[in-house]
């Protein structure tokens, strides 16, 4: 007797004049169908999607920048004239530089009255601080208006990545222009090293901020000092790191498969009781009738 491979068949089919096809089956059959095809869009979308996962640690995460942070400023001074505008950069490894010019400009404002400074500099990896002052000017103002707007200071890499909110330009959009016109201003920084890995693994640099500021109108035994904008700045030894994932195919496949069969078998069990119930109610009827 030949060996009947058909052996191993654990889905054997029944003929379908064996079977009865019914209106709730139909019904709930209909339904079913729905409902796998609803599970399956949500997952395939998901599936489709990145996903952004954070985490954060302790170290430099970019050290291959030689110790330097780039750093972009916009500033405006409606009431200063550009002759007076500079920015000094200061820090604890003993930079002191007045007067920073390279990748700078200065734009007049309110026919030469006033001042935007644009500039883009690097900074060392240590606290210290850089300022927009009056003193790189070859001659001091009495009385130094230092009302200002921040339109943007960012450090690092720009990113431009929807799904990540972050203080990238935390000082953006700030209005000093109501404040005490003789006073200093004071922004306390504390700097965030970020890093940003994309699907394919490229990794991107970049660092937010949070800040505290404080106005104030200072004295010294000699008088009252001219006032500046000071930007005083602190690293975290905590970095954020945000990467892009996406779902893996052999979970997606799971999923799917759950779904169909997961429900395929709950619709089959409901369709079961309420076919074996309504058999008995008739049953039940037909005993009354006789």
């Amino acid at each position: 007797m030949p060996f009947d491979v058909r052996r191993f068949d654990i889905y054997r089919k029944v003929p379908k004049d064996l079977t009865q096809p019914t209106y709730t089956g139909a019904f709930i059959s209909i339904l079913c169908c729905v409902f796998i095809l609803f599970l399956f869009l949500s997952e395939l979308t998901g599936f489709i999607a990145t996903e952004i996962v954070n985490e954060l640690y302790v170290d430099d995460p970019d050290k291959d920048s030689g110790g330097k942070i780039e750093v972009s400023l916009n500033i405006s001074l409606p009431n200063l004239h550009c002759d007076l505008v500079g920015l000094d950069i200061q820090d604890e490894m003993g930079r002191h530089e007045v007067g920073h010019i390279d990748n700078s400009m200065k734009v007049p404002l309110n026919q030469g009255s006033g001042c935007r400074f644009e500039g883009e500099f690097t900074i060392n990896k240590v606290p210290g601080n850089f300022h927009v002052s009056t003193h790189s000017a070859t001659a001091q103002p009495q009385s130094p208006d230092m009302s200002h707007t921040i339109h943007k200071l960012a450090f690092g890499e720009k990113l431009q990545v929807q799904k990540v909110q972050g203080a990238f330009n935390a000082l953006g959009g700030a209005d000093r222009l109501s404040s005490n016109p003789l006073a200093s201003h004071d922004y306390i920084l504390k700097i965030v090293p970020t890093v940003y890995e994309d699907l394919s693994g490229r990794q991107r640099f970049s660092y937010q901020y949070t800040v505290a500021n404080k106005e104030y109108v200072a004295y010294s035994h000699t008088g009252r000092i001219i006032p500046a904008i000071w930007f005083r700045y602190d690293l975290s030894p905590i970095t954020v790191k945000y990467t892009e994932r996406r779902q893996p195919f052999y979970r997606f496949i799971t999923t799917i498969c759950a779904i169909v069969g997961g429900t395929f078998t709950v619709a089959g069990i409901i369709d079961s009781c309420i076919f074996t119930a309504s058999e008995a109610w008739k049953k039940i009827q037909i005993g009354k009738l006789s």
